[in-house]
């Protein structure tokens, strides 16, 4: 009779804990990566105890309770800090400065987020940059006051892996080619990093064509910066980050944990660019195999 008790007793407990919890998907737009994200995360949480309570732009929380919002895109973070109360929020698909910045506008800012950034770790980068260019040792950076903060953990995670980091303000679209004519002699390769002050779309061109006119490649942090004509880029797609956003999802507890990096990761590679700059490269299943049995890339 008592083991027949103590079983109902962990019948009980795994039913409250399994109980079903609601989830309300925020989206900055309807298409592109917010799309993306959003058929992985519903297909990643199939068959889980988490339902997606509603999904939409921020008035799709209206009338709804949900445990948890994931917002996905800085558009969709906003809007949900603007709305206030109380439900945790994760960020996804943003810069981290963009979320920090967002976060001390908001008069919510005491509510608990975390965030998922599109940014990748500066191990990771090392490590790319590394298994991608092998003996190209000086790396440059433009930096605005966005992405200031980070030239020093980007400079001794380079330290680290044998690499050297030279860099150049730039502030204003007036400094923009002043700075980068400047830096690019110093230098091997350009790493370019999420910064709305200098990688906006109308500088790209200016910024691809001057530094094939110095012969530097420029390794970027998106497919389409490479389309555009940079040599590689180190990024994370949004499935990639819809799915880790699921895991975190399914985790949940009363307590958040801290904003992270993607845990996955894509490699692309302009091979047109590599022939044009006579660089010889390994192919991109080679780079990703390589940075995956590297622990400084995961």
């Amino acid at each position: 009779m008592l083991l027949i008790l103590r079983l109902f007793l962990v019948f009980l407990l795994a039913a409250t804990t399994a109980r079903a919890a609601n989830v309300a998907l925020v989206l900055s737009d309807n298409s592109g990566p917010y799309a993306e994200f959003a058929s992985t995360y519903r297909d990643a949480l199939e068959g889980s105890s988490w339902k997606i309570a509603s999904q939409g732009g921020s008035d799709s929380l209206a009338g709804s309770s949900p445990d948890l919002i994931v917002a996905v895109g800085s558009n969709a973070f906003r809007q949900v800090l603007n709305q206030g109360g109380s439900t945790p929020v994760v960020a996804t698909l943003i810069p981290r400065q963009a979320y920090e910045k967002l976060l001390a506008e908001s008069p919510g800012r005491s509510r608990r987020t975390t965030a998922i950034y599109l940014d990748q770790p500066a191990s990771r980068q090392a490590a790319f940059i590394r298994h991608l260019l092998p003996g190209k040792k000086r790396v440059g950076m433009l930096v605005s006051s966005e992405t200031r903060a980070s030239i020093g953990q980007f400079r001794q995670a380079f330290t680290a892996a044998g690499l050297t980091l030279d860099n150049e303000d730039s502030d204003t679209d007036q400094t923009l080619l002043p700075s980068l004519t400047s830096l690019l002699p110093r230098v091997n390769l350009l790493l370019a990093i999420p910064d709305t002050q200098i990688y906006r779309r109308e500088n790209i061109k200016a910024i691809l064509v001057t530094t094939y006119r110095y012969q530097r490649p420029v390794v970027a942090f998106s497919a389409a910066f490479v389309n555009a004509g940079a040599l590689a880029a180190l990024y994370s797609t949004p499935a990639q980050i819809a799915r880790q956003a699921a895991e975190l999802t399914q985790s949940f507890s009363a307590t958040l944990p801290s904003p992270m990096p993607p845990s996955q990761f894509a490699v692309v590679i302009n091979s047109n660019v590599a022939q044009a700059l006579d660089l010889n490269i390994q192919d991109e299943a080679a780079i990703r195999r390589a940075m995956l049995a590297d622990k400084e890339a995961r």
